[in-house]
């Protein structure tokens, strides 16, 4: 692999193929797989000045027409409805796809975004392989889109605070970061296969994945659970966590990744585990930094006031603590909080809001800038985190410490690790190598 396409300095980067919009001009949005998180960005962009909802793209066609009503219903004009995608993209007069499908299309569908001259925020994880991470920055390199990762908190204001305050040394030198995402879920049982159910374009979903039986249970959100489509709860509510680590810590890529766990408590159909802890070990300038990434889906203890305050005593448990030599600092979902010294004296602390609209209104100022250096979440950045996401999985699933190679984006005298950067690709959903 190509290290030149992973080159993770954003700033380096600048749009030179479009012309600068003015403040006032219209950007025409596409929003793009609308049942679950797609919701969100319908939200966002209606609500926006001088954005116009110009399409929206589902392949469940009862999904389709609710949003399409619903979007009427605040007032607007109905957008155009497609099924498929493609036919969307040669649409010339719309400006940005807003991607929130399933893990294993968003890198196929922000490349041919990006070949047909959008400019693209798409979900997290930004791939379902490394070899579709190092795709997807090159794309947007090839064709000077702008291109947002799904990862908001980079905008959330406090947290951004909180990343200046660790790199001033408030808790000292920062040496490891725990990332926790402990969320009650519910098993989700076994289903037989059967018949695609009507209005659903089931080739279009299955896309780059291996072709199978429609199932239920490998549809709508349980696909997460699925190695076909989805990258477990390391790759779903995990990636957050693991960006923000990885930004705390003020790390790129590891050079020893370990994971191990397993599938407890329920027999069901789900693939990817639901216990899970994973070691990653950087060599940052000489120095060496440590990241523990864990998944509980069960009870669990609350950690640093991590989720402690609801009314519930499950509420979910999901931030980062960091560890530094004058004290720890926690992440809790959009604030922080710091304990110092040997006493644990309180220290500085903020609270706003999590700045996912923030974190939209970012995009849409670089579309309109050209300046890919001004984005949060800029789609290299959010490669590197997703990256550390499938090295971890790849350790789990083989069942051994690995071994990473940044220069060469491979995990050397492992060829079966390698092997498993990239997947097979059905005919016509292929992740080209040319982008």
């Amino acid at each position: 692999m190509d290290r030149r396409h992973f080159l993770m300095n954003a700033a380096a980067a600048t749009g030179t193929a479009f012309a600068a919009r003015s403040a006032n001009d219209t950007i025409r949005v596409a929003c793009v797989g609308i049942r679950g998180r797609g919701q969100s960005h319908i939200k966002a962009f209606s609500g926006m000045k001088n954005v116009e909802l110009a399409a929206l793209c589902d392949i469940d066609e009862s999904v389709l027409e609710k949003r399409s009503s619903e979007v009427e219903a605040m007032g607007k004009k109905r957008p155009q409805g497609f099924t498929d995608y493609r036919k969307l993209l040669e649409d010339k007069s719309i400006d940005v796809v807003s991607i929130a499908t399933q893990n294993h299309n968003h890198t196929l569908q922000t490349v041919w975004a990006c070949q047909a001259g959008k400019d693209v925020y798409v979900e997290k994880p930004c791939s379902h392989n490394i070899f579709e991470a190092r795709q997807i920055v090159a794309a947007a390199r090839a064709h000077d889109s702008v291109v947002q990762h799904g990862t908001q908190s980079r905008s959330a204001t406090a947290l951004r605070e909180a990343v200046d305050k660790l790199r001033e040394g408030v808790i000292g030198d920062v040496y490891m970061a725990r990332a926790l995402c402990f969320k009650w879920r519910d098993t989700i049982g076994r289903h037989a296969d059967e018949s695609v159910p009507s209005g659903v374009h089931y080739d279009l979903w299955l896309g780059p994945a291996p072709a199978r039986a429609f199932n239920r249970n490998r549809f709508h959100y349980n696909w997460h659970w699925n190695w076909d489509y989805g990258n477990g709860d390391i790759g779903n509510q995990g990636i957050h966590e693991m960006d923000k680590a990885r930004w705390g810590l003020g790390v790129t890529y590891p050079v020893k990744v370990s994971s191990m766990g397993g599938h407890f408590m329920f027999d069901d159909a789900q693939e990817t585990p639901n216990t899970q802890i994973s070691m990653f070990e950087f060599d940052s300038d000489g120095r060496r930094k440590f990241l523990v990434f864990e998944v509980r889906h069960w009870m669990s203890n609350h950690e640093a006031g991590i989720g402690e305050g609801g009314s519930r005593r499950d509420s979910n448990t999901v931030g980062n603590i960091f560890y530094g030599s004058k004290g720890y600092m926690a992440f809790n979902g959009g604030n922080y909080q710091t304990w110092l010294g040997r006493e644990q004296q309180p220290g500085p602390t903020s609270a706003t809001t999590r700045g996912e609209s923030d974190h939209f209104s970012n995009f849409l100022d670089a579309v309109r800038s050209r300046k890919i250096s001004s984005l949060n979440a800029e789609i290299a950045e959010g490669a590197v985190s997703t990256v550390l996401v499938h090295l971890a999985n790849i350790s789990y699933r083989l069942g051994r410490t690995l071994s990473f190679d940044a220069n060469s984006m491979s995990c050397p005298g492992d060829s079966e690790a390698t092997a498993m950067f990239t997947r097979d690709y059905r005919p016509g959903f292929v992740v080209p190598e040319k982008v």
